[in-house]
Parts: structure tokens; sequence; C-alpha cells
């Protein structure tokens, strides 16, 4: 048995060949006969002199043409030597040359209390070198032929079962490859992939069993499979705020939700490794060039997890209850425009994005652009309030029908008498005729220009992909567009858009730009700037306060208080139901509605806002949207510590006069 000897990196091997028959002594070589002699003396001089010319010219003839060849190797050393030596030098450097990438480790996403929604997990690709497996990293011109071919035949098995035994399959799924020693144009193949993303442990379980393997000349080691970095994304909490952090694709590129959205930051900058190496593995002495990658960014977002999970399960289980189609709710700090949960419904598993429906990958409460219907009342009334043309209490006169254009307006109620209603009456009440009238007293261009302000008609800059700006008409709008923008028609939003928009007006007058980043830390833990978010007073703090006055009015009086109001906290709310437009006849279906429920908390300082949109048949927003947010309020006000209110009324200032 042939004695070895591992050397070299990578576990090269080399060992004394055994002696062999070949080296046999040549026969020795005999001398004339003495009959050819004789018979060469017997040949007349002239024919010898004829035999010796022709020997002469041969020989001379031979020293030319050899005289050529020696010429003609010497030009070609010359060449190699001299004219091409660079060239050839560096084209052996560059096949000796081989570069490594270093990947940079993707930053992790935590929650706003540091809970970890997404990760990076060390793993690697498998990696077999076929050409060093059949001869298991021996030198072959160090064995015999038997010995080459016994390693050939049966070192690819015992790999195959070694890596049966931690990376699962069959040996047959890896002996097409472990026994492909050439590739396509006939080169030596040292590269197959045999698996991705098998978990950094188990890599190192798979090689030292391999490392106790005996082959089959006796030695310990298996050799030929090596590994590259190849981490695994990971989302440890499956489903939550998967519409949120979205999920990267195969090549670990973010390709939905934040994960899109701040691909960059969270990729990080791979670096390199360049080394030369030869038959036998790396040159230990060689150039090597080293640069360290830099890993990514770690991003904390506004989301609390608590919050998020239960607003996903009451809006899922809110949407089965209506068969709902979509449905959506938010949860905000009105001071400062931090998202605290977005719920939508369809979700997905942000570990297993392809198992999803393709619509649902996205985050529907930024994506899709609605008619927000009667909670935009809320925003004509702030308008009138901060321009002083209208207060609380200011007088409406709403008939049963009013021209509006080629149309009339009426009231979801139809009533046929004139209602006397004060502006929280007409409020209160939802009346589309009284809150059309009250807002002809503005022009249409400070209309718009107010409405511009509260971010409707553009992108909101929540850090999300595929935002719909939704649309605003000009400042130059027809009076019946007016006249229906002032009760939530006329123009569309998004979501988070239309809850910026009510933080604004009931938090004292001020827009907050929403965002869903807390805060961001490079590689070695030190804090990154972000960048500044929008905040412009849009509304006085007198008109914000009146607003809150009429959205008080909603939630404590009337029939059935008790389920719009929290025990022990003044709250204001507003519902709203919006015919939705058949995308085939451009027209409203008389069917279809977004039912919304806006609610705001505490009314002496408020804290907290939650906004909840269903897509349904039939069903208005004070039945299928209220119950959500009335509940994720009860849940937010005291995890974020909010006291009670000191003091609850129980009725409302006056919704009605007499004329």
């Amino acid at each position: 048995m042939a004695s070895s000897d591992r050397t070299g990196a990578g576990g090269g091997r080399s060992g004394s060949r055994r002696a062999s028959s070949s080296y046999r002594s040549s026969p020795a070589r005999r001398s004339p006969s003495r009959g050819s002699s004789a018979r060469s003396h017997g040949a007349s001089s002239s024919g010898f002199r004829m035999r010796l010319g022709s020997t002469t010219f041969r020989l001379r003839a031979s020293m030319i043409v050899l005289a050529l060849v020696l010429s003609l190797l010497a030009g070609r050393a010359f060449q190699l030597q001299g004219l091409d030596s660079a060239a050839n030098a560096q084209a052996a450097a560059e096949k000796m040359t081989h570069t490594r990438t270093i990947k940079a480790t993707r930053g992790s996403v935590l929650d706003r209390n540091g809970a970890v929604l997404a990760t990076t997990q060390p793993a690697v690709k498998v990696i077999a070198d076929p050409a060093s497996i059949s001869v298991n990293g021996y030198n072959a011109d160090n064995l015999t032929d038997e010995q080459l071919a016994d390693l050939a035949e049966r070192t690819p098995h015992q790999v195959a079962e070694v890596l049966v035994n931690f990376l699962g399959g069959a040996t047959t799924d890896y002996l097409p490859a472990l026994t492909r020693t050439t590739t396509d144009d006939g080169s030596v193949n040292q590269y197959e992939v045999l698996k991705e993303e098998v978990v950094a442990d188990t890599y190192e379980q798979l090689r030292q069993a391999l490392d106790e393997v005996t082959d089959v000349l006796g030695n310990r080691g298996l050799y030929g499979i090596t590994s590259e970095d190849d981490p695994i994304r990971v989302y440890p909490s499956g489903t939550l705020a998967s519409n949120i952090v979205g999920f990267v694709n195969a090549e670990g590129t973010g390709a939905g939700g934040f994960e899109y959205y701040a691909d960059e930051r969270l990729a990080g900058t791979d670096g390199y490794e360049q080394y030369e190496s030869g038959h036998y593995g790396r040159i230990p002495l060689a150039d090597n060039t080293l640069k360290e990658a830099v890993d990514g960014t770690t991003y904390a977002l506004t989301i609390d997890s608590e919050l998020q999970y239960s607003a996903q399960q009451l809006i899922a289980a809110e949407a089965a209850k209506y068969s709902a189609l979509s449905a959506s709710t938010v949860i905000m700090n009105v001071k400062t425009g931090e998202i605290l949960a977005l719920a939508t419904t369809p979700g997905y598993d942000s570990n297993d994005p392809g198992a999803a429906n393709p619509d649902d990958l996205g985050n529907r409460a930024i994506s899709e652009a609605y008619e927000p219907g009667s909670v935009a009342k809320v925003f004509t009334n702030a308008v009138l309030f901060d321009r002083g043309l209208a207060n609380p209490d200011t007088k409406v006169e709403v008939p049963a029908s009013i021209a509006s254009g080629d149309n009339e307006i009426r009231d979801s109620d139809r009533h046929a008498d004139t209602k006397h209603y004060t502006a929280r009456g007409v409020f209160y009440h939802s009346s589309n005729i009284g809150s059309a009238l009250l807002l002809r007293q503005l022009d249409s261009a400070t209309y718009q220009q107010y409405m511009t302000d509260l971010g409707f008609g553009s992108a909101s800059g929540v850090e999300l992909p595929g935002e719909a700006e939704g649309y605003l008409p000009g400042e130059s709008m027809a009076d019946y567009t007016r006249d229906n923008m002032a009760f939530g028609q006329g123009f569309s939003t998004n979501v988070v858009q239309m809850a910026a928009a009510l933080a604004a007006v009931t938090n004292g007058g001020v827009y907050h730009q929403p965002t869903i980043i807390s805060s961001a830390t490079d590689a070695n833990g030190t804090a990154v700037s972000l960048p500044e978010r929008a905040s412009r007073r849009v509304i006085s703090e007198q008109a914000s306060a009146e607003v809150l006055d009429i959205m008080e009015a909603v939630t404590a009086g009337g029939a059935g208080q008790e389920s719009r109001m929290i025990s022990g906290y003044r709250m204001g709310g507003k519902s709203g139901t919006a015919q939705m437009i058949d995308e085939e006849t451009g027209q409203y279906d008389a069917h279809r509605y977004m039912s919304s429920y806006v609610t705001v908390a505490p009314i002496e300082d408020p804290q907290v806002l939650v906004y909840t949109v269903v897509e349904v048949q039939d069903q208005y927003g004070g039945t299928v949207a209220m119950p959500t947010s009335r509940m994720l309020m009860s849940m937010a006000l005291p995890r974020y510590g909010v006291l009670p209110s000191a003091e609850v009324p129980i009725d409302t200032e006056p919704l009605e006069y007499e004329p």
C-alpha cells in the first residue's frame, strides 16, 4: 500500500510511487556480420565513391534542415522569452489568480421595542470539486493506475453517503455532480453546487464527518467538499407585519415591502479576497488582497409587534365576518406621525412569499387609492373653522335636496322636510347637503390649497414602495366637484395618507409626514442619521379644538354611544361609507362600499388615532369598521400609558336649533 503525506492548502496530497517493472534494460545492439563486411569489400571502387558522395550530400542536407529547425526554435524561444514573456507571465498569473466574494451581512429589521422582524442566519452553499474528489486530493503523479481507478470509482460514493446523512436526499441525487470531472468544453471541473442555504452548524458537522471517513487507500479524510457564504433571510414571526417588512428574492435582494424600499442600505457592501492557487490549492506566500465587507444598516421600525398582531387578527376576523374583499387598519401617534401598526388583509408569510397570491404581496393601505366618503367631512369643517367661516354652533338649513351641476345632492336618510342643524349636527347626522352648503362659502382655489397642505394629491413619503398618490382636482375645479369633495367624493387617497391628514387636524393643527422608521444603526452600532420628515401647520389650534368638539359629538351623543366609547376616556369619531367605482362602467357601484371609521383619543389631549377601512358589499362604516377601530383604541391607550380622562361628558352640545 502506498504511503502518503498531506501537503499544500486545501488537503492536497503527495505519495511515493511503487517501483514499476516498466524500467526494463534495452536489448544489446548487434555488430555487423562478417558476411556483410565481405560483401562491402567485394564491391568496385567506383561504386564506393558513388555511395560516399551520396552519403556526403545527405549529410549536408540533413545539417541544413537541422540548422533551419534550430533557427526556428531559437526564434520562437526568443519570442517567448523576450517579446511575449510579459504577456505569458500575465496570462499565467491571471490563470492562477482567484477572487472570492465576501458577503456582507444584511442588516436586521426590528420593531420599536427591539423584537426581531427580519434577520440573517449564517448559512452556506455546499460546493463540490469533482476533479479533487476523483483522486481524493492526492497528487495523481504519485499513485498507480490501479489506485487512481479505485479512488475514482469509490470516493464519490463515500462522499455521497456522508452528504445524504446531513443534507438529505439519496446518493443518486449527488453522484452525477460528484463524478462530473470535466466541463462541457473539456476543461477540469472544480465547481458544482450541491445545495444552497445550508445552516452553518450543519455544514460544520458535515465537514467533521468527512474528516472521519477512511478512504480507499486507508487514510482518514474525504476531500473536495467546500463551502461559500449563502446566508438565509429569516422572518421569525412569519406573517407578522409581512405587508410592512416584505421579503427578499432567491438572490437575497429586497423584493417587497421595507426590504425592497431600503434594500441598498440593508444589504451593505460586499468585500472580496483575491489570491493565487496552483494545482494543489492556495499558494501560501503568494500575493493576496483582502477587502473586508461592510455589513448593512439595521433598522428599528415604529411598529409595535403586539399592537400589530392584534390589528392583524381583528382585521382578518372582520373581513371574514363580512366577506370583505380587502381590509386595512392603521394605528398612529397623532403627535409624531409614527405608525404603531399597519395591518392589511389578505396577508402572507414573508418566509414563503411564493405561496401567496401575487396581488397580496404589496400593502393595500398605501398602494390602493379610494374615495374616502363621509370621514372627509372632518376636513370640510376643519378648513371652514380655520377660515372663520363656521364654528360648531353655526346654523345650517338643510333642505331635502340641492342642485349641483346636472345632478342633485341628497342625504342618506332621505328626509323630505327641511332640517335645522348646527354645524355640529350636520357632522353628527353626516349630512351631504349640509356639508356642501357649508363649503360653498369658500372658493375652490383656497379649499384646494388646504387639501394640498393636508397631503392629498401626492405621495405621503412613508417608507414603503408602491404608494398611490391619489387624485386631487386642481384649483380651478368646477363648483359641483367642490360640492362632491365636501362629503368625500371626487378625490381619492390611500389609508396612510388619510390617517396622516386626520392626525393633522386633531393634534392641534400640525401635519407630520407619516413614518415607519424609528431609528437606524450601522454594523458597529453607531446611530445613522435619518432624513428629516416634513412638518407644517395646516390649521390653527382653535380650529383643531373645534374639530375635536364635533368628533366627540359622534361618540358621546345619541343611541348606541356605549358601542362607540371606551370607558373612562373622552373620544372622537366619524364613520364613512363611500361607493366604489365600477372599473368596467366607470360609474358608482350601488352595492360595493368602502366602509370606514376613525377614532381619536383622548379628546382633551389626543395621543392615538385608529383608522379602519373595509371593502364590502351593502354594509356601512359604523357597522363594519367601527368595532375594530374601537377595540384597537382600547388596547393602545393603556399600553402607552394614556391616563383616563378626568371627566367624561354624557350629553353633547346642541345638534339642532329652533328656526
